[in-house]
C-alpha cells in the first residue's frame, strides 16, 4: 500500500516537473522573440538641423487653395509645428502666436518679403514657415498635396549674397501689391499620392519607431487617419526644406587664394 503510493506520488513529481519545463522552454522562447522584436518606439528616422546656433522658426496658418472645406487651417499647421518640434537644433513657436501677430496687423495672410520679416521681428524668430494645402483627398487610399514656404530673416545665418540686410532696413516698405521675390524665400512642394508604391515605402519608413505594428489597425492605421496620413505628409516636405536649406546655413570654409 504504501509502496504503491509512493509510485504514485513519483509519477505525479516526473508529471509536474514536464510540464514546469515545458513552461519553461516556453517562456525562455518568449523572452527571446521579446528581445529580438522589440517594441519599435523611439527608433524613428530623426531630422537634423546643424549650424552654428539653433535657428528659431514660427508657423503661419496654413493656407488651403484644394478647394476641400474639410481642410482646417489651424490643425494643419499644428501638425506642421508637431514634426518640426523633433527637427533636432530647430525652436519652433506655435501657430497661435502667429494668428495674434496676424490680427495686430490686420491681415490675413502674407503677401510681401517685408510682412514676413515683421512678423520675425515680432516674434523675435529667424524665419516663418507658411504651410499651403494644395489638394486633399480623405477617402482610402488619400491624397495629399502640400508645400512649405520659408522665410529666412536676414542675419539668421542664411547665406544669401544678393541682398545686403542694411540696404533692406534702409529701402521703402513695399506694399500688398509688391510681388515678392525669392531673395529670402525658399519653398518645397510635392504630391503624395498612397495609391503610389513609392509613396506607401515612405510612409512604412515614417511609421517605423513611432506606431505600434501590432495596433488594433496594424498598416492601415496611417490611411484612415488624415491627422496621421498629414503629419506623414509634412514630415517629408520638412526633410525636403532642410535639405535645400542646410548648405547655405553651413557653408563650405572659403579656399586661401580664390
Amino acid at each position: 500500500m504504501k509502496r504503491a503510493f509512493k509510485d504514485e506520488a513519483m509519477k505525479k513529481n516526473r508529471m509536474v516537473a514536464r510540464v514546469v519545463a515545458v513552461f519553461a522552454i516556453i517562456g525562455s522562447m518568449c523572452g527571446g522573440c521579446s528581445l529580438h522584436n522589440p517594441k519599435p518606439y523611439g527608433d524613428e528616422r530623426q531630422l537634423f538641423l546643424p549650424g552654428q546656433r539653433e535657428l528659431v522658426f514660427a508657423v503661419a496658418p496654413t493656407e488651403n487653395v484644394s478647394g476641400e472645406s474639410q481642410v482646417d487651417p489651424l490643425l494643419n499647421s499644428d501638425l506642421v509645428f508637431a514634426e518640426l518640434q523633433r527637427v533636432h537644433g530647430l525652436t519652433v513657436i506655435p501657430v497661435d502666436r502667429v494668428a495674434e501677430v496676424y490680427a495686430s496687423l490686420k491681415i490675413d495672410k502674407v503677401e510681401t518679403e517685408a510682412q514676413a520679416f515683421e512678423i520675425c521681428d515680432d516674434l523675435g524668430c529667424d524665419g516663418l514657415i507658411i504651410p499651403t494645402v494644395t489638394a486633399y483627398d480623405p477617402y482610402d487610399p488619400p491624397k495629399v498635396g502640400g508645400s512649405l514656404q520659408l522665410f529666412l530673416k536676414p542675419g539668421s545665418g542664411w547665406q544669401q549674397p544678393r541682398l545686403d540686410p542694411h540696404e533692406l532696413d534702409r529701402a521703402p516698405r513695399p506694399t500688398a501689391d509688391t510681388p515678392m521675390t525669392p531673395q529670402w524665400l525658399v519653398q518645397v512642394v510635392g504630391m503624395f499620392d498612397a495609391n503610389d508604391g513609392t509613396v506607401r515605402d515612405r510612409i512604412h519608413a515614417y511609421e517605423a519607431g513611432r506606431y505600434d505594428p501590432n495596433g488594433p489597425l496594424g498598416d492601415k492605421e496611417m490611411y484612415v487617419s488624415m491627422d496621421r496620413y498629414c503629419s506623414f505628409v509634412y514630415h517629408e516636405l520638412i526633410a525636403q526644406l532642410l535639405e535645400q536649406i542646410r548648405p547655405a546655413l553651413n557653408p563650405p570654409p572659403a579656399v586661401a587664394g580664390t
